[in-house]
């Protein structure tokens, strides 16, 4: 959730020990599950959970990533994410949307497509079973 690394050896005592998630609270969704930090694990159901966008991308109206990732799990196709004013920063956002995607959710093939238009970039992620 926190994007960092969790540790599957350190107590489970410890807010940064191992916690399964399994990403929703919907049991019927057959959403995998995975291992999260304790802390980022039980303060999940205190607030809704949300994956920031880097500061260093220029992402216009930038999408919600976990209902992207749920929807895309669910029925796969395309989603368009965000717009950004030039090709290079389209182009920076679409490779750290692949890199974040291949980790919240591992076995989503997803991939990123920048069309022009409108003066603008839209970034629109592609999603298959891998």
């Amino acid at each position: 959730m926190c994007d960092e690394p969790v540790d599957p050896d350190k107590s489970v005592n410890d807010a940064q020990g191992p916690s399964v998630d399994s990403r929703t609270a919907d049991r019927k969704a057959k959403v995998a599950e995975r291992l999260a930090h304790r802390g980022c694990n039980s303060r999940k159901g205190a607030v809704k959970v949300v994956i920031a966008w880097p500061d260093r991308l220029y992402v216009v109206e930038p999408a919600p990533l976990i209902a992207v990732a749920a929807r895309l799990e669910r029925k796969g196709g395309r989603e368009m994410v965000g717009r950004c004013p030039t090709r290079k920063d389209a182009q920076a956002a679409a490779d750290w949307l692949v890199d974040r995607f291949s980790r919240l959710v591992p076995g989503l093939a997803v991939a990123a497509d920048i069309e022009a238009g409108g003066g603008q970039f839209l970034v629109i992620l592609n999603a298959g079973r891998r």
